[in-house]
């Protein structure tokens, strides 16, 4: 009877082991939950690029753009050069399309405060991603006393760290001095606060070496 009842006991597990192992093996190759699985590793360079125009005492960038004024388009054959102008008191005023409000408001208001913030030494050039014959239009219906550069592939923006994917041009002014360095920047212009303008033209003032040099 013992050897009976240990034949017995023997059968049985024998039986159960495949099972056993069915169940392991099902275990294992069982995928982990979507739920639970990590995330790959990210590798390469961050997806956010943060971009930045030359800070004050660093060299101004060169560009070279077509430009328009009042009288209509400039001649394609002498586009306007920054280095052109080494030597003098600069300001650059990107600013985002022609005939929007907050671009109308800026370059009106500079126009009009011209004597006051800039004198007969100074250069000042408006900036946008705007044909040049668009920019003729606006400078003519604006009646502005300076010209309007055309950057339509933002090649002077991304420079100074104005481009926009959105494709307008984020408003910033910059300052550059006689020695070509920038001496002032406004990376958040605001066209419609009067200190705004009050400060480029002390930027202006410092640039050219004392205050009423002109």
């Amino acid at each position: 009877m013992r050897h009976l009842a240990l034949a017995t006991a023997i059968l049985l597990l024998a039986a159960s082991l495949p099972a056993a192992q069915a169940h392991a093996q099902d275990q294992v190759q069982d995928p982990v939950p979507q739920a639970q699985a990590k995330p790959p590793k990210r590798s390469g360079p961050p997806m956010a690029i943060l971009r930045s125009g030359p800070e004050v005492g660093r060299r101004a960038p060169d560009f070279t753009l077509p430009w328009a004024s009042t009288d209509g388009v400039g001649p394609a054959e002498s586009p306007y050069q920054l280095w052109g102008d080494l030597g003098q008191t600069i300001v650059l005023v990107f600013y985002s399309r022609a005939f929007t409000k907050s671009s109308s408001a800026t370059l009106s208001a500079l126009s009009q405060q011209y004597d006051s913030l800039f004198g007969p030494d100074v250069v000042v050039l408006g900036i946008s991603a705007d044909p040049a014959e668009t920019q003729s239009r606006f400078a003519a219906q604006l009646g502005l006393r300076f010209r309007l550069l055309s950057d339509e592939a933002q090649k002077a923006a991304k420079k100074y760290g104005t481009n926009n994917s959105s494709g307008f041009i984020r408003r910033s002014v910059y300052v550059i001095g006689r020695d070509g360095k920038v001496s002032y920047r406004d990376t958040h212009f605001d066209p419609f606060d009067s200190k705004a303008y009050a400060a480029i033209g002390r930027a202006v003032r410092a640039a050219q070496g004392a205050t009423g040099s002109r």
